[in-house]
């Protein structure tokens, strides 16, 4: 198990999740053209979380709480889901979400400046623990896709 935390986090790139996770110049631009096939762009994310606030980030995503739900619609983020894993007596969180805007950056900025996502990730923030050297959810680098 470690080894495969080792390869996820190795390959792992610096991004950017709901917006202003990363400030400006951090991360990268992973080709946005070889991450799009026709209008969507494929995210996959890696992020740890306290374990002793597992239940409590598990009642702030469960479904009958609102969230930002439709904040994540309206930038056109689809099929956004989260996953959860223990590795190594550490717990991991993977995120994954489907992008079918034709502006990234932008309603990733514009989502990051709501007012209800700002008090969302005061909320979420607190709960999880960035892989080093991140400030928030690590992009994972997409290695194959099947459709």
């Amino acid at each position: 198990m470690k080894r495969i935390l080792n390869v996820i986090v190795s390959t792992a790139l610096g991004a950017l999740l709901l917006a202003g996770m990363l400030g400006p110049g951090q991360g990268t631009k992973n080709d946005s053209e070889n991450e799009m096939r026709g209008n969507i762009k494929r995210v996959g994310m890696i992020i740890g979380i306290r374990s002793d606030k597992i239940e409590e980030y598990k009642k702030l995503h469960a479904d009958s709480n609102r969230g930002v739900r439709d904040l994540l619609r309206k930038y056109h983020m689809r099929n956004f889901s989260i996953f959860l894993q223990q590795l190594d007596r550490k717990w991991y969180e993977f995120g994954y979400y489907e992008y079918d805007g034709a502006d990234f950056e932008g309603d990733m900025a514009r989502l990051a400046a709501e007012p209800r996502n700002i008090e969302w990730m005061k909320l979420c923030d607190p709960l999880q623990l960035p892989l080093p050297g991140a400030r928030g959810w690590t992009e994972m680098e997409r290695i194959y896709f099947n459709d």
